[in-house]
């Protein structure tokens, strides 16, 4: 029983930041119709802006510190490359959805290939304070504290979303986009705004998303092809939550951490079936398209 509810854990805390990453892919579809390929680098990015922040700080500054500020600039990273993306590369492309797929798949590899020509493929240390290394009692069950860590983060994000999108003017007026392009922009809204304001905050919980992933997942290794390895699980979870639903990406996110993390415990380890757990989640995402085309909570077109 402690070792299901250690996997338990760590597998809604998997599930997670499979939402952070997975949230903005959503919303940026839901709103604009775009299929965002760069996501991933928006990611990968947020990721080495916190890194690089965090080595330009002075040796004495408590870890705590320096964790919360990798935090901000991971999310300001993330929030600007989405931000440079939508000006520059998608805003000229509305109306047009295989070059925005061709231009935001080129973006991608383009800054994969200029990461590693800057920082080469060897992998970087992301300073993270040792306490992430610890674990707490909780009753009978040893739990790591850097999964407390992701799991406050994707909870604090999503109640987060919530609000904005139910109690702002912007939120309404995004809401009301995914529901009605046509009708929004007819009422005199500036939905151009909508768009960038989604891209920005998709950009923000992506940086957030490879952050944590960085710290809690990959034993604080950061390289450039992370965000990439992260975004084929995003498209997973927005696939079957549905797209546009952010709360299907919230259900779906646990759905495929919790299962990646029984079916590799179960299956792996014990059953000697190595990768048993991307394999499982292939095969949900199989099973949802065959029985439900649109999503768990997708809206039917």
């Amino acid at each position: 029983m402690t070792i299901f509810l250690s996997l338990t854990f760590a597998g809604l805390a998997l599930g997670a930041v499979y939402f952070l990453a997975a949230s903005g892919l959503s919303l940026i579809y839901g709103l604009m119709d775009i299929l965002n390929f760069a996501h991933g680098m928006f990611m990968t990015l947020g990721a080495y802006a916190g890194w690089d922040l965090a080595t330009h700080l002075p040796a004495s500054t408590p870890s705590a510190v320096t964790f919360a500020l990798e935090v901000l600039a991971a999310v300001a990273g993330g929030a600007l490359a989405a931000l440079l993306t939508e000006v520059v590369f998608i805003r000229p492309l509305y109306g047009k959805p295989l070059s925005q797929v061709l231009v935001t798949i080129g973006l991608d590899l383009a800054v994969v290939a200029l990461l590693l020509g800057g920082f080469g493929a060897n992998s970087l240390s992301l300073p993270v304070p040792l306490w992430f290394l610890e674990a707490t009692h909780v009753g009978s069950v040893l739990l790591p504290n850097a999964d407390f860590v992701a799991l406050v983060g994707g909870v604090v994000v999503l109640v987060a979303l919530e609000w904005f999108l139910r109690r702002t003017r912007f939120g309404i007026v995004i809401r009301a986009g995914v529901e009605n392009r046509e009708m929004v922009s007819a009422l005199g809204v500036d939905v151009g705004r909508a768009f960038t304001l989604v891209f920005v905050i998709g950009g923000a919980m992506a940086g957030l998303a490879g952050l944590l992933y960085t710290a809690v997942f990959t034993g604080d290794l950061l390289s450039p092809l992370q965000g990439d390895g992260l975004l084929i699980f995003a498209f997973i979870v927005v696939v079957i939550g549905g797209l546009g639903s952010i709360r299907g990406s919230a259900v779906a996110a646990v759905v495929v951490g919790l299962l990646q993390d029984y079916a590799n415990y179960y299956g792996g380890q014990h059953a000697g079936f190595s990768e048993i757990g991307n394999l499982s989640t292939v095969l949900l995402l199989a099973l949802v398209l065959e029985i439900r085309p649109r999503g768990l909570f997708g809206r039917a077109t």
